[in-house]
């Protein structure tokens, strides 16, 4: 059996695709081509020199390599501290986007509308609550500081 894992970008005013990553792993080499490479150089030029990137901490994203990407492109990175889900705002997207795929009646016959379906569906996530998400991220941090690194209520 075949595992694939999905990729996803979101900024304020706007999205990058949904991207499907064969076998479920991505090599860091596959994360520098496919993802960060295409998608800095889209978010630079939308947002401008306020442009920080972020991500998960994925076992991918904290390589050499990466970081050297990164530090060429003059990125200013976000380093999150691990399992930081509270400070990670594509996890609150997550959630959003599963509980929007399981209330759809997914009648799949293939790999391939299982990757349609999921795609349709990440689309059909409102922007503003993705742009919700995203501004949320002060409010986040001052709470983490505050409460000096414990979890934060909601």
């Amino acid at each position: 059996m075949q595992y694939h894992s999905l990729a996803d970008d979101i900024m304020i005013i706007g999205r990058t695709r949904l991207h499907v990553v064969a076998n479920g792993t991505m090599t860091d080499q596959q994360y520098i081509d496919e993802v960060l490479l295409p998608h800095d150089r889209l978010f630079r030029g939308a947002v401008g020199d306020k442009f920080v990137f972020m991500d998960d901490n994925a076992t991918c994203h904290r390589t050499l390599a990466v970081q050297d990407c990164l530090d060429s492109k003059g990125s200013q990175h976000l380093v999150l501290p691990a399992r930081s889900p509270d400070l990670n705002p594509i996890e609150n997207v997550w959630d959003a986007f599963g509980r929007q795929v399981a209330g759809r009646n997914f009648h799949l016959t293939n790999k391939n509308t299982l990757i349609r379906a999921l795609t349709e569906e990440w689309y059909k996530l409102p922007q503003q609550l993705l742009d919700n998400i995203v501004q949320s991220m002060v409010r986040r941090v001052e709470c983490c500081i505050t409460l000096h690194s414990g979890h934060i209520p909601y």
